[in-house]
């Protein structure tokens, strides 16, 4: 049995136990009581763009739990899970990311669980039960992999680049993307496309990708990941000069960051 986190203090490693905590109960529910003729339980953006009865009971699990220790903290989460709070410290929760996959039966989905204290990120937490890891980072303490630190990759030359993206799922948004897709992919080695941002970015700060973009995403999606790349050595932002955003978001080493980040720009992936 899990000791129970301290939940008095608004310390950046104190908030990391009880997200990682968290994480784990919502990743054990997900994992174990997947039923075998799961349902949509409704559609977001579009009819492509589901939510599953599973998602909505591990929000419920992870805003229960943490409620439960810290009821004055507020919420942002995915399903609409949301609340102010008077404490200063907001969590901004993914229960389930990477809602397809999860869906189709494919392993690349995690739970996202940040908390920010005062507008920003101190801890962040992405697991992901399928490939048996949780990634964690706090604030200037550096960012480990089930326990093993971990740090993104040197950075290569842009066309040695392999490159994560996503897609959105509105008919004109993806052709939009597709359009900056071809652009982009002679220049680099390769893309790819896992279907989990939250994953994509610690994937970036594992090594496994030299760089993500996305256009669209909000804040329960890249809150962790995005903690967990910086703290493993990586840059993140948006358009040049601005911090990640619905617009545009970008994760890579310094040197591969700048062009990938500027070329992203003049392509237009900051807007349909």
């Amino acid at each position: 049995m899990s000791p129970t986190p301290d939940a008095s203090s608004t310390e950046p490693a104190a908030l990391l136990e009880i997200a990682l905590e968290a994480a784990r109960r919502a990743g054990e529910l997900l994992r174990d009581g997947r039923p075998a003729d799961l349902g949509v339980a409704a559609t977001k953006s579009s009819p492509i763009d589901v939510v599953t009865e599973m998602d909505i009971a591990a929000e419920k699990l992870i805003t229960s739990y943490i409620s439960g220790l810290r009821p004055d903290d507020g919420v942002l989460g995915e399903e609409g899970a949301s609340s102010e709070g008077t404490s200063g410290v907001r969590w901004v929760i993914d229960p389930l990311d990477g809602t397809v996959n999860y869906l189709y039966g494919l392993p690349s989905w995690a739970v996202s669980i940040a908390a920010e204290v005062d507008g920003e990120a101190v801890a962040g937490v992405v697991a992901a039960p399928m490939r048996g890891e949780t990634y964690q980072a706090v604030r200037g303490g550096g960012a480990f992999v089930n326990g093993e630190r971990a740090r993104c990759r040197p950075t290569p030359a842009f066309s040695h680049a392999l490159v994560g993206t996503g897609f959105g799922y509105l008919s004109e948004r993806r052709a939009a993307q597709a359009t900056v897709v071809s652009a982009l992919l002679p220049r680099v080695r390769d893309i790819r496309r896992g279907g989990s941002a939250a994953i994509d970015l610690a994937d970036v700060g594992c090594g496994r990708l030299d760089a993500y973009f996305e256009r669209g995403l909000n804040p329960w999606d890249f809150a962790a990941g995005a903690l967990f790349a910086r703290e493993a050595g990586a840059l993140t932002g948006g358009r040049p000069g601005e911090a990640a955003s619905g617009e545009l978001t970008v994760a890579a080493p310094g040197g591969l960051f700048e062009p990938l980040q500027e070329l992203l720009d003049g392509l237009g992936a900051w807007h349909d």
